[in-house]
């Protein structure tokens, strides 16, 4: 007797992948292509990534490829996939990224190293386990256990865009969306990067903060002058850079100007925010309690609200401090900010700002680093309901909503050129150690997250025209 398709099933599936190996025998065969994006030095790994291992593996699931030149100039190309199978179907946007930050070889533990996945324990490690290659093949995967439940139908259409350059800022990207926006097309971007708010909990994020960082500089003169024979005479770049600074944010990390601090949190994000907790991980560092906007809880302060940060600061020579009065200074620092904040008013009025207190010496420009806009999709949509509901039914646990990831992605290439709501499902954990060495997946959330994925796009299958009507209704 025939068994009938269900999603028991998939999911079963999905589990069997990582239970025979096959899971990670792919990671550690796309671990081992060498796709540092950082470096400029990577152009053939990068593609071949695409090539070679993406194309192949798509084109046995019913998916047509292709591949699109990065509009940047030796930048990284991108990979499109379609899979239609009815017009009238709901359609969904995977994305995912296969390069990686630069591999840091022999800075590893004894015993590791970058290009070859080394199991220890429930650790998976490799660069590119967690951010973003054993994530983007989690998804991949749960669409095989679909597919194969199914009997060669998924229910609905699929859509996969792999980006190789999400590392060095997504050069492009935005560019690929607007040439290709038809193609792109779709009702929903579910997707999965960044880390989950603890290993144990299941997450769903519906966007991001944005990043920008600025340049702050002062130069006053040519070369130093020795500090005995003109200190006290003349002006000290350091010093005028710490005080504009500490104009901006306080001892205790309180924004001070208007324009770099956000809107009001709305009620439903500070509802979502009620129900997580950060830190206390064994390996997260001691939250400081008394540090940011006051009044506010530190999940509202990671998740609602604008950071300020200085991230490097330089006058004279540090590593050898002389007794000079030096000619210049210059730190970075970076806005990480919700939606409701202009980052490039903010810049703005940071100059307005310093030239009204008597800092009009300070220099202020925005790194070439490019921007991330922050992005948020409502917590009342009926996809956001429909994940958390698809989660709790395969986990037996209730799921985190973030309304943002403290961090930054490029999600507002998607909600704001492409016009979509977005899902990111994460599989990694805070403590994966991604960009760093020692990078690695947790094996646990790994065949957890295989069984999440085939439920949430089982359910696609299932209720996903449910869910477009009531966002029509």
């Amino acid at each position: 007797m025939s068994v009938m398709p269900s999603r028991a099933g998939a999911v079963a599936r999905a589990a069997d992948l990582f239970a025979s190996g096959r899971f990670l025998a792919d990671l550690t065969r796309r671990v081992a292509i060498k796709t540092e994006s950082q470096s400029g030095q990577r152009g053939v790994e990068l593609a071949a990534y695409l090539t070679d291992e993406m194309v192949p593996c798509l084109d046995r699931l019913g998916f047509a490829s292709t591949l699109v030149a990065n509009p940047v100039l030796g930048r990284g190309p991108f990979l499109i996939a379609e899979r239609i199978e009815d017009a009238g179907l709901p359609t969904v946007l995977v994305y995912g990224h296969g390069d990686v930050v630069l591999g840091h070889e022999g800075r590893w533990r004894e015993g590791l190293e970058p290009w070859s996945v080394t199991v220890v324990g429930d650790r998976w490690y490799g660069r590119g386990t967690a951010d973003n290659k054993g994530q983007h093949s989690v998804n991949i995967a749960a669409l095989e256990a679909v597919l194969a439940e199914r009997g060669g139908r998924l229910g609905f259409n699929a859509k996969i865009l792999i980006e190789m350059g999400e590392e060095a800022g997504s050069p492009g990207l935005r560019a690929l969306a607007e040439s290709h926006g038809a193609r792109l097309a779709a009702d929903v971007l579910i997707a999965s990067d960044g880390p989950r708010l603890t290993a144990e909990r299941p997450t769903v994020f519906l966007g991001s903060r944005g990043a920008m960082n600025i340049d702050l500089s002062v130069d006053l003169r040519e070369g130093a002058h020795h500090s005995g024979n003109w200190g006290g005479l003349l002006a000290n770049p350091g010093t005028i850079l710490a005080n504009a600074i500490a104009s901006l944010v306080d001892g205790n990390g309180r924004i001070l100007l208007d324009a770099l601090r956000p809107p009001p949190i709305p009620p439903a994000v500070r509802e979502a925010i009620a129900d997580l907790k950060v830190g206390g991980g064994p390996n997260d560092p001691e939250i400081d309690r008394d540090w940011g906007e006051p009044g506010l809880t530190p999940e509202e302060r990671v998740f609602g609200w604008n950071a300020l940060e200085v991230l490097a600061y330089e006058t004279g020579t540090p590593a050898a401090p002389v007794n000079a009065v030096p000619a210049s200074a210059k730190a970075t620092i970076q806005l990480r900010f919700v939606v409701g904040t202009d980052p490039i008013a903010a810049v703005d009025a940071i100059r307005t700002h310093f030239a009204a207190n008597g800092f009009e010496k300070v220099q202020v420009r925005s790194s070439r680093m490019e921007t991330f806009a922050a992005t948020r999709l409502d917590p009342n949509d009926p996809w956001v309901g429909w994940a958390l509901a698809s989660l709790a039914a395969t986990t037996g646990k209730k799921p985190a909503l973030l309304p943002n990831l403290g961090g930054s992605i490029p999600n507002d290439v998607f909600s704001e050129v492409l016009g979509l709501p977005t899902i990111w499902v994460p599989h990694s954990y805070p403590a994966c150690s991604q960009h760093a060495p020692d990078e690695h997946l947790l094996g646990p959330v790994a065949e957890e997250a295989l069984r999440i994925m085939a439920g949430l796009f089982w359910d696609l299958g299932e209720t996903g025209p449910k869910i477009l009507e009531a966002r029509r209704a």
